[in-house]
């Protein structure tokens, strides 16, 4: 390789920049945090407009074409009226169904416990050999030390609690000043998603050599078809459980079949997790009617959600990505290993789009590998 002047200058700097990440890295580290921090809202936006705008095409797409230039206009603000009345409505039909069932399962277990108290002291009063022991416990407690220590420990943790509760407010308030601020970034960027696309074209044709924004199209159109098909495959998913749930519950004589369902397929739009999720509200609603069946709900669910992962979400949400079930499995352990909630929901596209574009990369080889294989052995 000829070593030029400008190839030299490139390593050098790119030598020195490495040094400075590598020597400086906790300073670049709280820049990088609150860089992420202020832009937030931005990034927000922007995952609120690519789910919207999954809808919002739907209805563009089907939307009546013709020539008028305001019916055109129009086209756009419809789509995206309907996109978001069809999201909230599908969120507030679920709320409509679970929530009041859930806050009646909740005052009555709350009504319970005064009963299982009782019940419970009954039954401890009954053990003879217990009385005895409690007796005499009770007996050597230095009662006056003890109030105080309990006095001292809840005039200490009154602070304790209003820092806390103060946190927990500002915590709300700042996650709902960058949900809102989200939301009408992504309303901007879908109202005017073109005319971002265009000049995002512009920058990068004045800016990067053809070779590179050739491949960056192609990267990006890659990921964007897996991350496209993997929440619909995801939403589909999730409709399937949810129905399984609730028929296997009725055939079985489960109470709050429908309720239960339309929880456990709208959680289950978290990987593997979510399902488990909406399984401890349909425990909590089956516990008030009858505890044995509440654990008979949980045995069910475990093995209804075994079938689902390992044979009905490879293969749904696997097939319409084109990756193989192993790698759908190997994704959502990894991701949710290393990211949590977050790594489950984008280890699948993710690895999907790498598993595309490697799978490519591999049939553009000088000499794929069915080629070799018919190759004659060398001669001895």
């Amino acid at each position: 390789m000829k070593l030029d002047r400008k190839t030299c200058v490139r390593v050098g700097v790119s030598v020195f920049v490495l040094y400075l990440c590598v020597h400086y890295w906790p300073v670049a580290a709280r820049l990088l945090k609150a860089l992420l921090a202020a832009a937030a809202p931005i990034l927000l936006g922007c995952v609120i407009a690519y789910v919207v705008n999954i809808p919002m095409s739907f209805f563009e797409r089907h939307f009546p074409k013709s020539e008028n230039k305001r019916l055109c206009q129009l086209r756009r603000g419809v789509s995206l009226a309907l996109a978001l009345i069809s999201l909230a409505a599908v969120v507030g039909l679920i709320v409509v169904i679970v929530a009041p069932e859930l806050v009646t399962c909740v005052t009555m277990l709350v009504a319970q416990v005064p009963q299982a108290l009782m019940e419970i002291s009954q039954w401890l009063a009954g053990i003879e050999w217990l009385e005895g022991t409690v007796v005499e416990s009770l007996a050597h407690i230095n009662w006056p030390q003890l109030v105080q220590q309990v006095i001292d420990v809840v005039v200490s943790g009154f602070g304790n609690v209003a820092n806390g509760v103060m946190g927990i407010v500002n915590s709300v308030l700042s996650w709902t000043v960058t949900v809102t601020m989200g939301a009408i970034v992504g309303l901007y960027i879908l109202l005017g998603k073109e005319r971002l696309e265009g000049q995002f074209k512009a920058l990068f044709r004045r800016y990067l050599p053809e070779k590179i924004r050739r491949g960056g199209r192609h990267v990006w159109d890659v990921m964007n078809e897996c991350f496209h098909k993997y929440i619909v495959g995801q939403c589909t998913e999730a409709v399937i459980l949810g129905c399984l749930c609730a028929l296997g519950m009725a055939l079985l004589g489960f109470p709050y079949a429908a309720v239960v369902g339309a929880t456990v397929g709208f959680t289950a739009l978290i990987p593997v997790a979510g399902a488990y999720i909406g399984g401890a509200v349909g425990f909590l609603l089956i516990l008030t009617v009858s505890p044995i069946r509440a654990v008979l709900f949980v045995v069910y669910l475990n093995v209804l959600q075994q079938l689902e992962g390992n044979l009905i979400y490879p293969k749904v949400v696997g097939t319409s990505l084109g990756l193989p079930s192993i790698w759908v499995l190997a994704a959502v352990i990894i991701g949710g290993g290393m990211f949590g909630v977050f790594g489950m929901i984008l280890g699948v596209p993710l690895a999907a789009g790498c598993y595309k574009l490697l799978k490519e990369d591999v049939a553009q080889g000088p000499r794929s590998l069915r080629n070799t294989l018919k190759q004659d052995p060398p001669s001895t």
